[in-house]
């Protein structure tokens, strides 16, 4: 699948646009910075579908609001982190930001192992909590969008609320027992594959 990468706000989150054919495209993550992203939709012709979320984090889903409010579209992510959508002591727009947050006025929750379909590719939610307890990944054809689970040679931390390493080691067990390759798009930094991270991981390669 064909994919776009954009880095957004202070904390240089990555969003991608996922390419679906016919102009039509799917949001992983919108942090601060919605009006770079809404120009680069404009710039590649590409009118989106969906936002998939990682997890509930400001730095993931700040710009949220003002895409989905603009088209009208179904954002999906795990019950668990559905309380970050509107509260900032919860996603942590106090301690990462002092721009005003926009909450998320609608939703729909996904469950571990559900597949959505949109413009006819599936896209799979394997929860992996450890960051936060809704935090997932997101699985479609050759693409594994980790969020802030599965970082290249590193993983996301387990010290913010709601966070817990026991979970985060649990999440990494699930992410190994994956059978073929996938190309990593991670939440921060640079891509990955999944064999590179299974191989050379240091997380990975202790469990």
């Amino acid at each position: 699948m064909e994919y776009l990468s954009l880095m957004l706000g202070s904390l240089a989150t990555n969003c991608y646009l996922l390419k679906l054919g016919d102009g039509k495209c799917v949001i992983v993550d919108i942090g601060e910075g919605a009006p770079v992203l809404l120009r680069r939709l404009e710039t590649e012709k590409l009118t989106p579908c969906a936002i998939l979320l990682t997890h509930g984090h400001f730095d993931h889903i700040a710009g949220v609001e003002q895409v989905r409010e603009k088209f009208q579209i179904p954002v999906y992510l795990h019950a668990l982190d559905v309380p970050m959508l509107s509260d900032r002591n919860a996603n942590l727009a106090y301690w990462i930001s002092d721009s005003p947050f926009q909450a998320v006025q609608a939703w729909q929750t996904v469950a571990d192992g559900q597949t959505l379909t949109i413009a006819q590719k599936d896209f799979t939610l394997i929860h992996t909590p450890g960051h936060t307890p809704g935090s997932v990944c997101w699985k479609c054809e050759d693409l594994l969008l980790t969020g802030d689970t599965l970082f290249h040679m590193s993983r996301g931390r387990t010290d913010f609320p709601g966070g817990s390493d026991a979970q985060m080691l649990e999440s990494f067990r699930k992410l190994k027992a994956l059978e073929g390759n996938y190309r990593v798009l991670p939440g921060h930094n640079e891509e990955s594959t999944l064999s590179f991270e299974k191989e050379h991981n240091p997380t990975m390669r202790g469990l």
